[in-house]
């Protein structure tokens, strides 16, 4: 422990300063968690209250609906405008028939469960189901306990009211004693006399308004009051009508105020835009600080046990800890040669370290940086001229110096410089730097996806790639052509540079760009040759039929290829020689004899390596390839070449799998006998094969199908299974022997690879 107390130390009052946020962490927990709550119920409360403030205009609205249906029913116009006679006092059919209509009118809407309709001409009330044809005896069972009849009488029924409402008052509906709001309408509509024809009476009872505010006054035990524009209570539940006057009066209450407290209820006040009513709902404090309250306990509770777990868990990191830092001050001591110097403070001499590491690191980057256009470069002159033997050398190398090519379809041509043939002064060297310089800037600028680099002082190489064959034919070559004719131009109108552009065929694979580029070559040529100064293609090229087209460079390729056993590769090479003769040229006899003994001659050259001087079939190979005749069809050499090809391809992938399987066996046997030392790396065991770590790792993935890291922790694991068998070592000795540094590590691993742990592997094979 004393060579770790400093660190140790560090470590543990980092974390015992940490576990006090918790705490700090805990209160504004409990802080926030009040206001959020507080928050959220008057949120929740408004909301409800809201609701139940539109159901409620909802339904006065649709009792003022009910009115105007009443003014256009026809068999009610009919008995307003009657003038009864003697002999005819009344319409009793008209009447009874009025009756029948309206008791529907009460079925969709509660609001509409007493209403009655008093007429003028026959001083008779029709209600739903009933006729009083004498006021007073309607008055006997439904009249309010402040107002006398005659009050009533001429207040209610023979006074011209528009859509008029009477405050709450007591009410005796039927010899029960309840409180109502009344709403008033005189029909026709358009009633501007004292009195009217008639009058529709719509009697509401309080209960109906507050049972709509019941999710105020239940859910939080708590009160409404309801006022209309004069302040004369409209509905009210859960509190009297003396303390919602104290609150009205109370110069502290803030009537304007959407939520506020007041006493120990929060107030909540609303007013309606539709008939100027005010509503307000009040609920208790205790009830908003329940959830609060529970809050707190959960709070703290978890707040103290996290205190109490978190310094027992931080004493055990800390040593955790603390034991790798000085390791790794250890192991860069004993890099740095600063082995038995004492450091005045361990994370100094880490930090100067690292600092160091990083330095040298970012110094190493901007190098790479650097060199980057370079490598792109590099690549594209390799790709250029064919040096690369396999599409996935290509790829590699691509991916290595960040060049890809956007799509393995497209065209290579060649951008001339015209007017400086054969001068090389230095004056002339540098006009054709800055005209080169001018070209990649307008081709750049162009938006096409187009890689570049120079040959000679005049030229420039480009490169379009697309993703696939069929975008490359039908609309490639418009875009090429569409590019190249805009930057020529505008070089041209700008600077005066006047240029020549030709492209080579389609290449429909990686490996074919050097091909397309002999053809961009054999195209400026002829476009030289005729003196064209825009855009040549190699398809309009006469082809020179004196002689046969077998170059060095295809030559050198397609042996390249065999050797890497890429028949696919050779396949597509051998195709393009055949229709490089055959489609764009017309050989003469003499000609195929020459080109069908030189293809032959390289398949011979191919035998005599090294590589083919053990096969058992090479005499009867080379015979077969000699007695190809010119004779036979062009496409009958071709096959039999390609069927001579497949054999070479797949000799040497088997060779290459033995030789893929020696490796991994050397590897396998490598681990074998090194797998006990826990500084075993990936490294050690491509340093003892002799093979980059990234190569052995994937070629022992392809041969085995595991990764090298699995399949020494495999290794490992079958010998502490072995020695847990014996059962006459300690876990901690075992974990040692099998290469690991901790039992804690061994014990994971152990876990991981078998699902149970040692010891109770260890226990199984005892009960066993």
């Amino acid at each position: 422990m004393t060579r770790y107390s400093r660190v140790f130390r560090s470590f543990l009052i980092s974390y015992i300063i940490i576990l006090i946020i918790p705490s700090l962490a805990g209160y504004m927990s409990y802080r926030t968690a009040i206001t959020v709550t507080q928050s959220l119920s008057i949120e929740n409360s408004v909301t409800q209250l809201q609701k139940s403030k539109e159901i409620l205009e909802r339904r006065m609205s649709e009792v003022e609906g009910f009115t105007r249906q009443l003014a256009i029913n026809q068999d009610l116009n009919v008995l307003m405008n009657e003038n009864p006679t003697a002999e005819n006092q009344a319409n009793v059919f008209g009447i009874w028939k009025m009756m029948k209509d309206v008791l529907s009118f009460g079925q969709t809407n509660d609001f509409l469960q007493h209403f009655f309709v008093y007429l003028h001409n026959y001083n008779v009330i029709l209600t739903p189901g009933s006729a009083y044809f004498r006021p007073e005896h309607y008055y006997d069972s439904y009249h309010y306990a402040d107002m006398p009849f005659e009050n009533w009488k001429s207040e209610v029924l023979e006074k011209t009211h528009r859509s008029e409402i009477l405050p709450l008052r007591p009410f005796m509906n039927n010899k029960t004693d309840t409180s109502v709001i009344t709403y008033m309408q005189s029909l026709p509509l358009d009633s501007f006399n004292d009195s009217s024809p008639a009058v529709v009476v719509v009697i509401i009872d309080q209960k109906l308004i507050t049972s709509l505010l019941s999710g105020v006054t239940e859910r939080y035990n708590g009160w409404v009051h309801i006022t209309d524009t004069s302040g004369q209570t409209i509905g009210i539940g859960g509190i009297e009508e003396e303390e919602a006057a104290e609150l009205a009066a109370d110069a502290e209450f803030e009537e304007d105020k959407q939520s506020q407290f007041y006493k120990d209820d929060l107030v909540i006040t609303i007013k309606s835009s539709v008939n100027g009513w005010t509503y307000q709902a009040g609920i208790p404090r205790e009830v908003l600080m329940e959830n609060a309250n529970k809050i707190k306990y959960i709070t703290w509770s978890v707040t103290g046990a996290a205190l109490l777990i978190g310094l027992i868990v931080g004493f055990l990191l800390s040593y955790r800890n603390s034991a790798p830092i000085n390791r790794i001050i250890g192991v860069m001591k004993e890099q740095f040669g600063q082995e038995g110097q004492a450091a005045p403070n361990e994370y100094d001499f880490l930090h100067g370290n690292i600092a160091k590491m990083i330095k040298n690191n970012t110094r190493l980057e901007s190098e790479l940086h650097r060199q980057a256009p370079l490598i792109r470069d590099a690549f594209l002159k390799r790709l250029l001229v064919g040096e690369f033997q396999t599409r996935e050398e290509i790829i590699a190398a691509a991916v290595q110096s960040n060049a890809g090519l956007n799509g393995n379809t497209g065209y290579v041509g060649i951008l001339q410089v015209n007017g400086y043939s054969l001068m090389e002064s230095v004056e002339i060297l540098n006009e054709l730097n800055a005209a080169r310089l001018i070209l990649k800037q307008a081709l750049n600028d162009s938006q096409s996806a187009i890689r570049m680099t120079d040959i000679g002082s005049d030229k420039i190489v480009f490169l379009f790639a697309f993703p696939d064959k069929a975008t490359a034919i039908q609309m490639g070559k418009d875009e090429i052509a569409k590019t190249l004719l805009h930057v020529s131009r505008q070089v041209f109108m700008e600077y005066r540079i006047s240029v020549t552009a030709v492209l080579g065929d389609l290449f429909e694979s990686v490996t074919e760009v050097s091909q397309s580029f002999e053809q961009a070559k054999q195209t400026l040529e002829y476009a030289s040759h005729l003196n064209k100064k825009e855009i040549c293609w190699f398809e309009e090229m006469r082809q020179d039929s004196a002689t046969y087209y077998y170059p060095l460079e295809m030559e050198t390729r397609l042996i390249s290829t065999i050797r890497a056993g890429e028949l696919e590769e050779t396949k597509r090479h051998l195709q393009a020689i055949f229709a490089q003769n055959t489609e764009q040229r017309e050989l003469s006899f003499e000609m195929k004899i020459q080109l069908i003994g030189e293809m032959k001659g390289t398949l011979l050259k191919l035998l005599d390596q090294k590589t083919f001087s053990e096969w058992e079939r090479l005499e009867a190979l080379k015979t077969r390839i000699i007695d190809i005749q010119v004779t036979e069809s062009y496409e009958s050499i071709h096959h039999e070449m390609i069927a001579i090809s497949e054999m070479l391809c797949e000799l040497i992938q088997s060779k290459k799998n033995d030789s893929h399987v020696r490796m991994v066996e050397q590897i396998k046997a490598y681990i074998g006998t090194a797998y006990q030392d826990s500084a075993l790396t990936l490294y050690r065991v491509a340093e003892q094969v002799e093979r980059p770590e990234k190569y052995i790792s994937q070629l022992f993935k392809e041969v085995t199908g595991m990764n090298l890291s699995d399949y020494l922790e495999k290794i490992r694991m079958d010998h502490a299974a072995r020695l847990l068998r014996e059962n006459d070592r300690t876990i901690d000795d075992i974990a040692a022997q099998s290469g690991y540094n901790s039992s804690h590590s061994f014990r994971r691993a152990f876990k991981r690879v078998t699902g149970v742990s040692p010891s109770v592997f260890r226990q199984s094979i005892e009960d066993e």
